[in-house]
């Protein structure tokens, strides 16, 4: 069986990319790595052939395509070969790659909201979705410099990456920013994640946008919580993974704006007392321990005549 396709080199217009090296990678639980490669021809094509029995015995296996420009590498979609005479891939497109430009800019925020958990803090996911209207890759060379930046709440701790079309080693937190330092390539909207942890007793949460975004869509498990943002949309309450979920959207929002969300303390729990009552009992040693010092020896008691 083959697998064929095409390499682009984009820009104003996507051209063929001649002599590009396109490389089949089979990928299987255990194991993963390159399997063969064609330089492309004239028209950009490819053709790969894989040996029948090699693709009847690779019931679990998947392959991907790559190829690289500019000194980055571009991936297709995985795909399965079994019981397929022929596997066409969709067009590869590589760009040239430049620093500082061009703008990306942020199509949308979702940001989802745990209730309390029993300590009363709270688990916080950020997806976001970022663009790249331009025609060439942005890089960076300098971690100082990302190739985009957003702004995180400042109470925010335990920031960890998550998933998505940039890889978590990709970024970081840096102050009261996320820097990504991946490449940004033009075309489909690439996805990012990250989460973090609301500190007990922070009960308001301040989401600052620093840029334009075109969209804000919030996901609320504490469904009394108050939310105030410009244009705000009530979507109502949806079910999510068995939870239910307030939800809202805010189109539009320019730097400067705001969207709070003040949020429910949670129910009395004993056990947020605990420190409150070692408190006391730290105090209340400690009081006994000056009054026994600062107390007045008794007078000695005089033997009988």
């Amino acid at each position: 069986m083959t697998v064929s396709g095409r390499v682009l080199r984009g820009g104003q217009d996507s051209v063929p990319l001649r002599g590009n090296w396109a490389v089949l990678h089979r990928v299987t639980r255990n194991s993963g790595g390159p399997v063969d490669s064609v330089r492309t021809n004239g028209a950009g094509r490819y053709s790969i052939v894989i040996p029948r029995s090699r693709a009847s015995a690779d019931s679990s296996a998947v392959y991907i395509i790559s190829t690289s420009y500019d000194s980055l590498g571009y991936f297709s979609t995985p795909f399965n070969v079994l019981g397929r005479p022929a596997v066409s891939v969709e067009d590869l497109v590589v760009y040239r790659a430049t620093t500082g430009t061009p703008p990306i800019t942020l199509a949308r925020r979702l940001v989802t909201i745990a209730k309390a958990a029993q300590d009363g803090t709270r688990d916080v996911l950020e997806i976001l979705e970022l663009e790249n209207s331009g025609v060439t890759t942005r890089i960076t060379d300098d971690t100082l410099h990302p190739t985009w930046a957003g702004a995180i709440p400042r109470v925010a701790i335990q920031f960890r990456g998550g998933q998505g079309d940039i890889s978590p080693d990709a970024m970081k937190r840096v102050g009261d920013s996320v820097f990504v330092l991946g490449p940004i390539p033009p075309g489909q909207i690439k996805q990012l994640s990250y989460a973090y942890v609301l500190p007990a007793g922070d009960a308001r949460l301040d989401l600052q946008v620093d840029q334009i975004t075109k969209e804000v869509n919030l996901l609320i498990e504490d469904t009394t919580a108050v939310v105030a943002a410009p244009k705000l949309e009530p979507l109502g309450v949806r079910p999510v993974e068995e939870r239910s979920f307030a939800a809202y959207r805010a189109p539009a929002l320019a730097p400067g704006d705001h969207v709070t969300i003040d949020l429910p303390r949670g129910a009395f729990r004993p056990l947020q007392l605990v420190p409150y009552v070692i408190g006391l009992v730290g105090a209340a040693m400690i009081a006994a321990l000056i009054w026994a010092l600062r107390r007045k020896p008794l007078a000695p008691v005089q033997p009988a005549p």
